[in-house]
């Protein structure tokens, strides 16, 4: 069923929200995946606060023209049955929920992805992004290297201690 001129202006202006507020915005051809698959992709994708949605290109360069931020944008690689993925906390958030949907779905292939400063970037740099640990994970990897000279210290005082103390016990039983 076709969309009323209305509903049209409320996909475009809901895209050109989406894309302002975005970080990244990820694209996607899907050709050949289940309509049940991309409800998966979709859940799943939530979890770390991703939006997927499959909107007409037209809408979505429309949208794109009506979005100061990113208006400058390159809309040549917007062709064919494409997804887009939003996130707006999380630069890497919308590549990893594709690719990772991707090793189960491979009829999903990245065509590329819009910056927040309104650069459209290549499908490699969109799978060298996905291949990053998450922004927790690095945190959680900088605090564990800050930490490892405090974890050596500490355990170099309880070896120490603990020969002290079976020496003290061989002593005390001999």
């Amino acid at each position: 069923m076709a969309l009323t001129k209305v509903k049209k202006d409320e996909v475009v202006a809901e895209m050109a929200e989406l894309l302002a507020n975005s970080k990244m915005t990820v694209v996607a051809q899907y050709q050949g995946t289940t309509v049940k698959a991309i409800q998966a992709l979709r859940r799943d994708a939530k979890a770390n606060g991703t939006k997927v949605s499959v909107v007409k290109n037209r809408l979505v360069i429309k949208a794109i023209e009506s979005t100061e931020s990113i208006k400058d944008v390159d809309t040549t690689a917007l062709k064919g049955q494409l997804l887009y993925a939003f996130n707006s906390t999380d630069e890497v958030a919308p590549a990893s929920a594709l690719a990772t949907f991707a090793k189960t779905n491979p009829s999903i292939q990245f065509v590329g992805a819009i910056t927040a400063e309104g650069k459209f970037i290549s499908s490699d740099e969109v799978k060298a992004l996905a291949a990053l640990p998450s922004k927790n994970d690095l945190i959680a990897q900088v605090v564990a290297t800050l930490l490892s000279p405090v974890h050596d210290v500490t355990n170099a005082l309880s070896g120490n201690l603990h020969a002290l103390l079976d020496g003290i016990e061989s002593k005390a039983t001999a």
